[in-house]
């Protein structure tokens, strides 16, 4: 087992391309470098330089290099199609000159992410399912045919793939030659589900992982307070691996009786994040996964 561990600007509270409340770009780098991680996701199309020539100098100083990044948009609507290719064609560029191996792909919430108001319905009818999986299968071969890159999908909170019983129907309904899965081990266990056991189970299809925790106690507050998912996250409700619900030494058992040989980005989730916050918390979670024996 090999294990490629990153991290990405969203454990540093960066979930726009342009915000006050978020970190600088090049304090962002400096921090993952200094905390010991080896990769980055680039996170929202904008945050990080989009000149190549710019962004390799930057990364290249600090040893650094690129693992992704994602596309998220309504997937299953054909009124969705027209800002799902304008963020593929934007960022799928950038990943390849950069070398990097994965387009992360995400549906878009069904609720809003401050005031929890209900855009969609929770439940996708047949045809919708339908649009949402050729929409994948699309972004898949234009990610792979243009830009050399592998397409993962990421099931999500609040996203209309997010409990197990989904996720499995996804899998059923997708080409595995060329449609992987990125398993947020934060998420899974936030919507119920059992990451140890999931990968266990499927893991010829995930590809490529996210790390993080889930604090039990916050969760049911939030499920019993019905509070929206971008307050939660405010409120921690993803934790480090060294805490919270998932049993990170037994998902490293099944990593490797799996021999799994990939990319694991730490992406604990923050939305606002106070610029001395995830520095310590970075720190602490490559210490933690080298110890347990995650890359």
């Amino acid at each position: 087992m090999q294990v490629k561990i990153g991290s990405a600007p969203d454990s540093w509270g960066v979930w726009f391309p342009e915000d006050p409340k978020q970190i600088p770009w090049k304090r962002f780098l400096d921090e993952v470098a200094d905390a010991g991680y080896e990769w980055t996701e680039l996170g929202p199309l904008g945050y990080l330089p989009t000149d190549v020539e710019v962004l390799k100098k930057e990364l290249s100083s600090r040893k650094l290099k690129v693992s992704g990044s994602f596309v998220m948009a309504n997937l299953e609507s054909k009124s969705g199609w027209g800002e799902v290719e304008q963020q593929l064609f934007g960022v799928g560029p950038i990943l390849s000159a950069m070398g990097a191996k994965f387009l992360v792909l995400i549906d878009d919430t069904y609720s809003d992410l401050f005031t929890g108001e209900l855009r969609e319905p929770r439940q996708l009818d047949d045809d919708a399912w339908r649009w949402l999986i050729d929409t994948t299968h699309r972004v898949a071969d234009i990610a792979q045919d243009r830009f050399g890159l592998k397409l993962v999908y990421h099931p999500h909170a609040d996203t209309h793939v997010e409990y197990e019983d989904q996720i499995e129907r996804f899998l059923d309904d997708t080409d595995p030659a060329r449609i992987g899965v990125c398993l947020d081990t934060g998420h899974h266990a936030y919507r119920g589900g059992d990451p140890v056991r999931f990968f266990e189970r499927h893991h010829p299809r995930i590809w490529y992982l996210h790390l993080k925790s889930v604090d039990r106690a916050m969760q049911k507050r939030v499920e019993a307070e019905k509070i929206p998912f971008a307050r939660a996250v405010g409120m921690d409700l993803f934790c480090e691996p060294s805490s919270g619900a998932v049993d990170f030494p037994a998902f490293r058992d099944v990593l490797r009786q799996a021999d799994y040989n990939g990319w694991a980005t730490v992406e604990q989730d923050m939305y606002p994040a106070p610029f001395d916050k995830p520095l310590p918390i970075a720190r602490r979670t490559r210490t933690y996964l080298r110890e347990i024996g995650i890359g």
